[in-house]
């Protein structure tokens, strides 16, 4: 009989290791107008480069290492979360946790989608390798995958094309470089040009995950391309948007928040870039691509559900700060308590969604990994894009005017108004001026500032429109069960049609021998500390 041994630790790097490692890249990269000399060292990514250093510093805090870290089982292994792909059910829970945590910290930690690309492409190189009776693109998956691991990287999605006009297709582009595609094969690899916008964290990531951003004909075979490349590969260009709000009032600061950490997003041009064919997952497979866009797109909504769970958190924190800052106590007053209770009841509510998508994941039978159930999956990032307005105004209403009416931060410093302002201004008597206005700060830098809107646009955009969302549940939800149900109720004794639109989506029940009830399949560490300690 054969012993298990315990998994083998990677080498994780801590968020200094991080820094250090950005600047053995050189990628050509552009921001506010200038050429950056060293990504690691340029103030308008500094918010962005803390989030991405705070990721790896928490999976080195022990209490911390059940959702920060994964065992990748075919290895035996103990990895980043952020590249694992699952393994079970209790894998979905445990990442979903872990994004939340992160979160909470950084307002978007932005490596997540990292683990959301490599099981999309785990999925679907395992598709193509049953369609061709192979296994070479498994086996370049593989690879990737441990190098990925082993060296412990922060990988960027290079997805979103700039698509030229969006009512034609790829081939039908006047400019075919508003899709990234193959311009040449060789015996050593292929060579790509083409433009990925909207590349989340590009100038501050080790390597990128090219994909294609949508379902591709037969004509779009060319633009059917998922690779992976350096960031500092000749031939690439990132020009980029400063991360958060660096630089804003350093001294004294109203960015309270967005000054520490933010998020860059970048147009990557690629010119020519040459990619081997060990980072080649596919190379003209067209009709395999809805796989890839389908796979990524359920897991990414997924993680953006753990994502803006823990922004959530830091509204509802700061709307209770603010609360007693007031000198009132929403346990007694209606008025405040009512609208505390909807911004939990929404951010509770879409990370249910998250959970219960993780409680019913199937296993994909190609690859064996673990998918988030797809109708919860949406549902969670459609409540949360189309709500997010709500928790802003939510947190507006209980906190006053005062969040945008304050004077600059520079008057609290100012000899001939900061005594007067300090008098004047403080609430309850119990919490100083100081503290009240760095609540109203707060809030504001997250919900009226350049950044709130930016935290606006990316919920309800990010991983796909609402639209999208909307598609995706109704092509998914069992409305088939639900009109038998009604029809067998009122007796009419009619058999189901597979011609039929409207019964042709059926499913069985969910509790069930090979649903959430197969035996074996671990559903979530025990962590006591988690969101707790947020």
């Amino acid at each position: 009989m054969k012993v298990a041994t315990a998994p083998t630790r990677v080498e994780l790097m801590s968020g200094d290791e991080y820094r250090e490692s950005l600047r053995q890249y050189r990628p050509k990269v552009f921001v506010d107008g200038h050429e950056v000399a060293s990504v690691a060292d340029e103030p308008a990514f500094r918010p962005g480069v803390n989030a991405l250093a705070f990721t790896y510093d928490y999976a080195l805090r022990s209490e911390l290492q059940p959702i920060a870290l994964a065992t990748q089982g075919s290895r035996n292994r103990e990895v980043s979360r952020m590249l694992h792909v699952n393994e079970s059910a209790g894998d979905l829970l445990n990442k979903l946790e872990a994004v939340r945590v992160l979160c909470q910290e950084t307002g978007c930690a932005q490596r997540y989608l990292a683990h959301d690309a490599l099981n999309g492409i785990a999925q679907v190189t395992a598709r193509i390798d049953d369609a061709k009776g192979s296994t070479e693109h498994r086996a370049r998956f593989a690879e990737y995958l441990a190098h990925a691991q082993d060296a412990d990287l922060s990988i960027g999605v290079a997805m979103t094309d700039a698509k030229g006009d969006r009512s034609k297709k790829p081939h039908q582009q006047a400019n075919p470089d508003t899709y990234v595609h193959i311009v040449e094969r060789n015996g050593k690899g292929i060579v790509i040009s083409g433009t990925k916008a909207i590349v989340t964290g590009g100038p501050y990531m080790h390597e990128l995950l090219v994909m294609p951003s949508r379902n591709m004909g037969r004509e779009d075979a060319e633009f059917a391309v998922c690779c992976a490349v350096r960031v500092d590969e000749p031939g690439i260009t990132i020009v980029s948007r400063p991360a958060g709000r660096p630089g804003e009032k350093l001294e004294h600061g109203d960015a309270l928040f967005s000054r520490k950490y933010g998020q860059s997003t970048a147009v990557v041009i690629f010119d020519q870039v040459f990619v081997p064919w060990e980072r080649v997952f596919y190379a003209g497979e067209w009709e395999h691509s809805h796989v890839l866009t389908y796979s990524y797109a359920t897991h990414h909504r997924h993680s953006c559900i753990g994502a803006r769970a823990g922004f959530g958190d830091l509204l509802i924190g700061a709307g209770a700060l603010m609360c007693e800052a007031n000198g009132l106590d929403p346990a007694t007053k209606s008025n405040l308590r009512d609208p505390m209770v909807e911004l939990i009841k929404i951010t509770e509510g879409f990370y249910a969604c998250g959970v219960a998508a993780s409680v019913y994941a199937s296993k994909d039978e190609y690859s064996g990994t673990f998918m988030p159930e797809p109708v919860f999956s949406n549902i969670g990032k459609l409540l949360l894009a189309t709500q997010i307005y709500d928790m802003h105004r939510i947190a507006h209403e209980v906190s006053g005017g005062l969040i945008v009416a304050l004077p600059g931060p520079d008057e609290d410093h100012n000899p001939a108004t900061a005594a007067k302002l300090s008098e004047v201004l403080q609430a309850s008597p119990n919490i100083p001026y100081d503290k009240r206005i760095q609540t109203a700060r707060f809030i504001e830098d997250l919900t009226a500032s350049y950044q709130g809107g930016w935290y606006s646009v990316i919920s309800l955009h990010g991983g796909g429109s609402p639209a999208a969302m909307k598609q995706e549940i109704w092509r998914n939800y069992p409305v088939g069960s639900k009109v038998e149900l009604v029809e067998r109720l009122l007796e009419r004794g009619i058999l189901h049609d597979e011609n039929r639109s409207i019964t042709k989506n059926r499913q069985p029940g969910r509790c069930c021998d090979t649903g959430c009830t197969t035996p074996g399949q671990p559903v979530m560490v025990p962590l006591p500390v988690s969101r707790k300690m947020g």
